[in-house]
């Protein structure tokens, strides 16, 4: 393949490993010590607050009434699309039964897990929509009880549309909680909580680590890193609508990755052109995280034809891929590595992140080769069941006996030859390793 970058980014989305995993250790392992007390101290720490850390039904009915009912009727769309596509995602899993052999079936069966852990952030944007994305999956899930966990403003506590949100969703708790401790608090069964089987949600680079941490000893949803968006292009895209989807996910922060990838290079040219200027229009914090994105992560490739710009976006396996361009099926069809797909004009990653109803906790760094993002499924333990006749149970006690001896696994083979010399007491059996 011959790609040409018209523009190359200077960086990758790679923080400082060392150091972010030393600071969480040290706070996972004193919160694992010291429980609820430790937790609470890294709260007034790095949260800055000192309020109640588990809300109450009246507070939470209180921060209700703060949200406007616009906003409110917003959400319940949000969520209402959220939790049909989710019952749709469960109804593809069913459980089965098959015989495998005469008098002997085996089958699979899902099972919620119990308790799920949701981290919604609320630092540097107020992550509204993580609520809605990550309780309302657990709860169609079947998850019997679902902790969440917001970082908290100093003096002010949660966000209420946040826990206005959360409570919708259904949530039976909610946590005025952020960072490390937060995870922590979750995954340990702290301040009253039943232990997360499952932690799942968004956060920043010690959030990120945390989960890391901890996973094994919890399950978790995936590694977040920086988020990241790829457009795949051609010649009859809206370069203006294209420059705009890029800035709008370069405004996540200063390390999110956005990429263009175009067999069209006026239509390149024209986008390297607009993006600085759409930039310049955003509020400060917006245009500061974009610019910086823009400046050192961005990149703008162009390619031979459609396959090479196919390809390309297979390698870099991006969270979020975006296709404007002609025979849309065909891109269905062919892409093979991505979070969450958006094809056409008429959608966009927004339009996910927000309330169109698919996921918007999605595996980035190029986690999309190997994972999908959350949903009913991850919150869902897929097992295993079999039950034998003892005629049915012959011809696979035979095979395991066998095998085992090969492997050296005695202790296995008595295993089967028990029941044989059991339930078939008349006949002998050629129950050694050798052919």
């Amino acid at each position: 393949m011959t790609r040409t970058y018209l523009k190359k980014a200077m960086l990758t989305s790679e923080s400082d490993a060392s150091e972010v995993r030393e600071t969480v250790t040290h706070i996972l392992d004193d919160i694992a010590a010291r429980g609820d007390s430790a937790a609470l101290e890294y709260a007034a720490k790095f949260d800055k607050y000192d309020g109640n850390v588990l809300l109450t039904a009246n507070e939470i009915e209180a921060a209700s009434k703060l949200v406007p009912q616009k906003l409110k009727d917003d959400i319940c769309f949000a969520q209402d699309n959220v939790r049909r596509f989710a019952e749709q995602q469960k109804s593809t899993i069913s459980d089965v039964q098959y015989e495998i052999v005469p008098g002997l079936v085996a089958g699979q069966k899902a099972i919620p897990v119990d308790a799920a852990g949701c981290y919604v952030p609320a630092g540097r944007y107020r992550h509204i929509a993580s609520a809605v994305m990550t309780v309302t999956t657990a709860k169609v899930a079947g998850c019997r009880h679902i902790t969440v966990c917001t970082p908290p403003q100093p003096g002010e506590g949660i966000n209420p549309a946040i826990a206005y949100a959360a409570h919708i969703s259904g949530a039976d708790k909610i946590m005025a909680l952020g960072g490390v401790q937060a995870v922590a608090s979750m995954a340990f069964g702290l301040l009253g909580q039943p232990k997360a089987n499952i932690i799942v949600g968004p956060g920043n680079q010690f959030v990120a680590e945390a989960k890391r941490s901890l996973y094994g000893r919890v399950g978790i949803d995936m590694i977040a890193g920086p988020t990241d968006s790829l457009i795949l292009a051609d010649k009859g895209a809206d370069a203006h609508i294209v420059a705009t989807d890029l800035v709008s996910q370069a405004e996540h922060g200063y390390n999110s990755p956005v990429w263009l990838m175009t067999d069209h290079k006026p239509l390149a040219d024209e986008v390297l052109g607009l993006v600085p200027r759409l930039i310049a229009d955003l509020p400060e914090l917006n245009r500061e995280n974009a610019a910086a994105a823009w400046r050192d992560y961005a990149e703008v490739i162009l390619c031979d034809d459609r396959e090479e710009m196919a390809a390309t976006s297979d390698e870099y396996a991006p969270e979020h891929l975006t296709v404007q361009a002609a025979e849309l099926d065909w891109w269905l069809d062919r892409l093979t590595c991505y979070g969450s797909l958006f094809l056409g004009e008429e959608t966009t990653v927004s339009y996910g992140d927000k309330a169109s109803g698919t996921n918007h906790v999605l595996p980035t760094s190029r986690a999309a080769t190997y994972t999908g993002g959350l949903s009913v499924h991850k919150y869902m333990k897929i097992v295993t069941w079999q039950r034998s006749t003892r005629e049915g149970s012959k011809s696979v006690a035979e095979a395991t006996a066998r095998i085992s001896r090969l492997e050296g696994m005695e202790g296995h083979a008595r295993a089967a030859d028990v029941r044989l010399a059991k339930y078939f007491p008349d006949e002998k059996f050629d129950l050694t390793a050798n052919g």
